[in-house]
């Protein structure tokens, strides 16, 4: 039939900023209309106008598709192209995830269809039925402006999953399954390696597998766009892929990183598919037996759309942003581990995203002291942000460790990072004075805050976000102070338990007199964590792991694991924001939703 060129565009929107989402989206497809050959069709991802993550901003950014249609046309200037594009969608007074597929160019654009998303996640890090309505138009395959004949099917995200969706979408005819997402990476506790041997993060993998039965069980092309960038510390991981009617991965994107993807797809290669697997041609025989108990009338109706309403039309991008085109062992035994350097390469994501781009800094501070937690930190922000952006804070009292203060120093000198000392006896001791009758307990947790005002401080004067170190395994034990070392806004650690940190040290070249002494907070002399908690971090994080799956532990003793679980239950405060009373239906948090990344 025909060869065509698919454009995939891993997409770092703006959160919450259509207008200049849209404008961004219009300079992407002019330099993709621009390369040699020249795609057919250019696909970005789920909520690419807007973010995902937009709670309840979704009704503020939801246009209709004739709205969106119309920006699109006018931020793009080239030839003849068809484009997918995610976007929260107004539709007869309703709202939902959709996905507009549009015929841009000299003419006025042609909406060939609106994909509204029928399977809304409601669940984990997921709240799509609270801001959004299911789609009533099923899946529908529909005609494409690339060939003659050409047809295509749209599956948003979840919709993918379910094998019924892709069934119906094949059977509707289409050549091509268009699936745009915006699913968060999620997992480094299983043994997972794609083709090529790189390591992704476990939903990652989770995803090309779904994709590729799709194609290989339909005899069907599949167009997987993610999202990339964080919202909310949730990473959208990239990894965008095509894959042909054999199941077999044609190209992938990169981890983590914006990027226009290109893959040559073969219609031709449809024929041979289907013939040497007739898997289509059989359910199309059998569907009859296999549906004869349902019953209802096909409705073949053209999709309808609401037409351009939402204000004035988008003006197009001034500048082509830099879009990169890409051509392009662990032991499975235990469960917490990692691949570290996947790890490390996706913190260090983080951290430019978080840091930079939402919040608009352009540099970090750390509270150096001494132990791994920091040194880590240190190491990761210095990659993400440059070792000049880094200012290291040592922050000792009177009983310190000399230890301590060597160690940050064997940071410093490693990262070559700017770094201040600032001594907080004085401070402290002259409020203890006034206060008087401070036990060992009150004195730490005096000093763990008073340190957060010397680094929010310090802060303000650097101008430099405040980083966190504090890690999984503390934070479920509740071993921190509340308003102390949990305070900073952004923290790369938090669901890495210690051993998991210990493990990613090592990989990043931290020195091994920090990695291998044991833990302390330092707050009292001979302190050290396991002493405190009672057991071992290698035995903790193992019995942590089962308890927050709701799974009980084996290989433990009942002392370890009540000690672990008493610790857990009895700490869940520490782990939240203050209770307010709840009053009116503006509650903030509640009901007032806006993500702090918005």
């Amino acid at each position: 039939m025909a060869n065509i060129r698919v454009a995939l565009s891993q997409f770092r929107p703006t959160k919450g900023e259509y207008a200049p989402n849209v404008a961004r989206i219009g300079a992407v497809i002019t330099q993709a209309a621009r390369l040699d050959p020249k795609p057919e069709l250019v696909v970005f991802p789920e909520t690419a106008t807007s973010g995902y993550f937009v709670e309840g901003g979704v009704k503020e950014l939801a246009v209709t598709a004739g709205t969106l249609a119309r920006d699109l046309a006018a931020a793009y200037h080239g030839p003849h192209i068809d484009v997918t594009v995610g976007f929260y969608e107004r539709f007869q007074n309703h709202i939902y995830n959709s996905a507009l597929y549009v015929t841009l160019g000299d003419r006025r654009p042609e909406i060939r269809h609106v994909h509204r998303k029928v399977f809304l996640p409601t669940y984990g890090v997921f709240d799509e039925e609270r801001f959004v309505d299911r789609g009533q138009d099923g899946v529908r395959a529909f005609e494409t402006g690339w060939a003659e004949g050409g047809k295509a099917a749209i599956l948003i995200c979840e919709d993918a999953w379910h094998s019924l969706a892709a069934t119906v979408a094949a059977l509707e005819g289409a050549q091509l399954i268009i699936v745009p997402s915006a699913s968060p990476a999620r997992g480094l506790d299983e043994e997972e390696t794609c083709e090529g041997e790189m390591a992704l993060p476990v939903s990652v993998v989770r995803w090309e597998r779904i994709v590729r039965g799709i194609a290989e069980e339909h005899g069907v092309f599949v167009a997987l766009a993610n999202l990339v960038g964080f919202e909310g510390g949730k990473g959208f991981p990239g990894a965008s892929a095509v894959v042909d009617p054999t199941g077999k991965i044609i190209a992938r994107g990169p981890l983590f990183e914006e990027a226009l993807l290109t893959a040559d797809v073969d219609l031709d290669a449809l024929t041979t598919a289907r013939s040497d697997s007739p898997l289509l041609a059989d359910l199309q025989s059998a569907l009859p037996v296999l549906t004869k108990s349902l019953s209802g009338d096909k409705q073949n109706q053209k999709v309808r759309f609401d037409p351009a309403s939402n204000g004035a039309p988008v003006q197009a991008a001034r500048r082509t942003p830099h879009v990169d085109i890409v051509d392009r062992q662990i032991d499975a035994s235990d469960p917490l581990a990692i691949d570290p350097e996947l790890t490390r390469k996706w913190l260090v994501s983080f951290l430019k995203d978080e840091v930079v781009r939402r919040r608009g800094f352009k540099k970090g501070i750390v509270g150096l002291s001494g132990g791994v937690d920091s040194a880590v930190t240190a190491f990761l922000a210095a990659q993400a942000l440059g070792k000049d952006n880094v200012v290291g804070v040592r922050m000792p009292y009177r009983t310190s460790s000399p230890e301590s203060l060597e160690h940050a120093q064997l940071i410093v000198d490693a990262l070559g990072i700017p770094a201040i000392t600032i001594d907080i006896s004085d401070a402290v001791d002259g409020y203890l004075k006034q206060v008087g009758d401070a036990d060992p307990h009150r004195l730490g947790n005096v000093m763990a805050r008073e340190r957060m005002i010397v680094l929010f401080d310090r802060s303000a004067k650097h101008n430099a976000l405040p980083l966190g170190t504090s890690n999984k395994s503390e934070r479920l034990l509740g071993y921190f102070t509340w308003h102390g070392d949990d305070a900073p806004p952004v923290n790369p650690l938090g669901d890495l338990f210690k051993t998991q940190v210990w493990a990613l040290a090592r990989h990043v070249g931290v020195p091994e007199e920090i990695v291998g002494k044991p833990a302390t907070a330092d707050l009292i002399k001979g302190q050290t964590d396991e002493g405190d908690l009672g057991i071992s971090y290698a035995k903790a994080d193992r019995i942590l792991y089962h308890l927050i799956r709701g799974e009980e532990p084996r290989g433990f003793t009942k002392e370890e694991v009540k000690v672990v679980r008493t610790r857990l239950d009895s700490t869940h405060w520490k782990r939240r924001l203050p209770t307010v009373a709840v009053l009116s239906q503006t509650a903030i948090g509640e009901f007032y939703l806006r993500p702090v990344d918005y």
